[in-house]
């Protein structure tokens, strides 16, 4: 469940944001010129409206991907910095001693709330398109196209990648020769990497001793 606007913040030490977040910080200027009520409008449908747990505020959410965007960090660095980063805390609209999210909880938003890569590529590019308008930004190389912003911030683990290219690749042999199905070594359930290694590296081997097969081509 969410609700339409960010909760109000009560608490004692918000004036530090006016001491160490100087005027000209541009997540300031963005945080202050910037409706980010688009990101909701957006987003809504996404969510129940009138049901279930209070949900983390998308906009919130939306926010630390775009601090990925502009900072080139990592999910666990972005959340990582916005425990001590106070201006990070003033553009997350978070009070100085609260706990931000964990990782995780980025994973979980982008796959349940962002399905859809252009959606969130949409969203970017319309909040960097504004700032620039308001020449809060200076240059474009902030805007990534679909493909980037789908590296970034659709990110698999290397096994997940291990296990996308070899799913790919059985499907092209199956595609050639079913029978290959009976040959090749049993999928790894195991999450760890090196297994998933070991596992590609058998399925390649297989592949290479059937000299019936042809060049498959990717």
């Amino acid at each position: 469940m969410i609700q339409n606007q960010l909760s109000m913040i009560f608490s004692p030490f918000m004036a530090i944001y006016d001491l160490v977040v100087p005027k000209d910080n541009l997540l300031r200027k963005i945080n202050e010129l910037i409706d980010f009520s688009f990101v909701f409008d957006e987003l809504k449908d996404k969510y129940c409206l009138d049901n279930g747990r209070n949900a983390t505020d998308p906009i919130r959410m939306f926010k630390y991907l775009l601090l990925k965007s502009i900072y080139d960090l990592s999910d666990v660095d972005v959340v990582e910095r916005s425990k001590y980063d106070m201006s990070f805390k003033y553009f997350l609209n978070i009070a100085p001693e609260e706990a931000v999210i964990e990782s995780s909880s980025l994973t979980k938003f982008r796959k349940l709330r962002l399905k859809d890569v252009n959606l969130l590529d949409m969203l970017i590019n319309k909040t960097v398109g504004i700032a620039i308008e308001k020449e809060i930004i200076k240059t474009k190389s902030i805007i990534v196209d679909a493909t980037h912003t789908k590296a970034r911030y659709n990110q698999k683990s290397p096994r997940e990648i291990l296990m996308d290219r070899s799913k790919k690749l059985r499907k092209a042999v199956y595609k050639i020769d079913e029978s290959m199905k009976d040959k090749f070594p049993a999928k790894n359930t195991v999450d760890v990497l090196e297994d998933e290694i070991d596992y590609c590296q058998n399925l390649i081997d297989v592949i290479k001793t059937q000299i019936t097969l042809p060049n498959i081509q990717r």
